[in-house]
């Protein structure tokens, strides 16, 4: 009976050990974009992980915490806000920086913002990112494709404000709705 009891023992200790992994590789594989060096999840195809169950505002960088001023309870063009934005091909989302174009009570329309070098394309423009992402090593992409529509709810944090300059030229696009 003893040498039944160690192999439950073990065996026990083996389920734990293994749990234990798993979440951790979880938590790992589930950082925002930029907090480690490989943004791929391997074990999904094409990098991609399912959508987070809701962004949080821990999730990201640590940046100063805006005076009562400062604060902004609700999207307004010409803003970038970090938000959950869904892949176009529908398998999940991911908490990324976007410029909202228009919003209202319910929502907004928004561009989405990449850090992946797109200055081969001419869908995308460079947008400064230090103004609003002090961590930020170099410039990002803003997509000037289709807009998408997020709820309110997908928002978590405000980032700063758009360029004035790049605001003026995404205003003069007219297959894009701004305020």
């Amino acid at each position: 009976m003893p040498e039944a009891l160690l192999w439950a023992v073990a065996i026990l200790l083996a389920v734990a050990a293994g749990w234990a992994w798993n979440s951790w590789r979880h938590r790992v594989s589930t950082r925002p974009p930029g907090s480690r060096p490989d943004r791929r999840a391997p074990d999904r195809p094409g990098g991609r992980r399912p959508a987070p169950p809701r962004p949080r505002s821990t999730d990201r960088p640590a940046k100063p915490r805006p005076r009562d001023s400062d604060r902004h309870d609700a999207p307004a063009p010409g803003e970038i806000w970090w938000a959950d934005v869904p892949y176009a091909d529908g398998t999940g989302s991911k908490v990324r920086p976007c410029l909202v174009l228009r919003a209202d009570s319910r929502g907004a329309d928004v561009l989405k913002i990449t850090s992946q070098d797109k200055s081969d394309r001419d869908d995308h423009v460079r947008i400064p990112t230090r103004d609003w992402d002090p961590g930020a090593e170099h410039d990002s992409y803003l997509s000037l494709t289709e807009p998408i529509r997020l709820s309110s709810a997908a928002f978590a944090d405000h980032a700063g404000r758009c360029d004035a300059d790049l605001w003026q030229k995404v205003r003069s696009l007219r297959h894009l709705p701004t305020a």
